[in-house]
């Protein structure tokens, strides 16, 4: 059952520049909106609109190309890290038929020496599409910014040091996924989904606003709730590292993107969610605050590069 719940909105120029009530009412509500929804709006979050658009413009001429010109940048045994991942090749965990999109990755540029660029690898961008590289760096910078400060006012919340979930994300492992999600009638298979239910990997998600609806969250409750990231928003979400660190305080919350109900509503979908990963030997442990009687250690530590590599090979992007 769908419900007509709404996820909280919140302003983060509140949080950066509003009164010591508006910042203290921020956090508060920023903490306890991803304890109950693991789902909040944002606005006033710093992020170009200019920028977005254009890398929209930009997701629908590249997943126009052939596809024997997107396959060229497929790096075969990279995990889906960088570049073009071809459609239906991911699939939610515990599901073995493809999720309905294609996508595109963008990671972190690190400058010549920088101790992580060999980890992390170079980032692909199309030679048939010149102004990508740009546009889609620079949204990448500005929600990587944008997420800095979410961090931040989380770690408020907590009570532990301001910068303790930013430093975890700082030079981090985070990932611009550009998703073409076809229209079904073109590329439909059987018992699959756009995207089959499931949870983020990592600290949080910044998902731009959206082209068209689809998007719904499994409420505490067990309701699917639709949500939409309207003009102007940003919708964030938790993830399992978060949820792990936190020992589940924060829970990471499931979520999907459904078929379309009807033929009329049968249209292409783009969608740009920003993955916030920590540095890869960055160590996932729990907060001891996060540690009481009623709620004991739920998970051993474990680096931030070994929890990706399992979750990567239970959706099918590694082997």
């Amino acid at each position: 059952m769908t419900t007509a719940r709404r996820i909280p909105l919140l302003d983060l120029s509140h949080y950066t520049r509003g009164t010591k009530q508006e910042r203290d009412t921020f956090i508060k509500a920023w903490g306890d909106g991803l304890k109950e929804f693991g789902f909040v709006s944002i606005v006033n979050h710093g992020v170009d609109p200019d920028v977005i658009a254009r890398t929209y413009a930009d997701a629908a001429r590249l997943f126009a190309l052939p596809q024997d010109v997107k396959a060229k940048y497929e790096i075969a045994g990279g995990g889906g890290q960088r570049g073009y991942t071809s459609f239906g090749k991911e699939h939610a965990k515990n599901r073995k038929v493809g999720d309905l999109k294609e996508f595109w990755h963008v990671g972190r540029e690190l400058e010549a020496g920088h101790a992580k660029r060999s980890v992390y690898g170079g980032n692909q961008f199309p030679s048939e599409l010149p102004q990508f590289r740009a546009n889609s760096l620079a949204l990448y910078a500005a929600l990587d910014t944008a997420a800095a400060v979410m961090l931040r006012a989380l770690a408020d919340y907590f009570t532990l040091p301001t910068n303790t979930f930013a430093d975890m994300a700082h030079d981090g492992n985070s990932i611009l996924r550009i998703i073409h999600y076809p229209p079904l009638k073109d590329m439909f298979v059987p018992g699959a989904v756009r995207a089959a239910e499931h949870e983020d990997i990592n600290l949080i998600t910044l998902l731009c606003e959206s082209t068209s609806s689809g998007l719904e969250i499994l409420t505490r409750q067990g309701d699917w709730l639709a949500v939409d990231a309207l003009k102007g928003q940003i919708v964030v979400d938790s993830g399992d590292m978060l949820s792990r660190v936190t020992n589940e305080v924060v829970p990471s919350t499931t979520h999907r993107v459904v078929n379309p109900p009807s033929t009329s509503d049968d249209v292409v979908r783009y969608s740009m969610p920003f993955f916030v990963h920590p540095y890869p030997d960055c160590m996932l442990k729990i907060f001891d605050q996060c540690v009481t009687p009623e709620n004991p250690k739920r998970y051993p530590d474990i680096t931030a590069d070994a929890f990706l590599q399992q979750r990567l090979r239970e959706i099918g992007l590694i082997k």
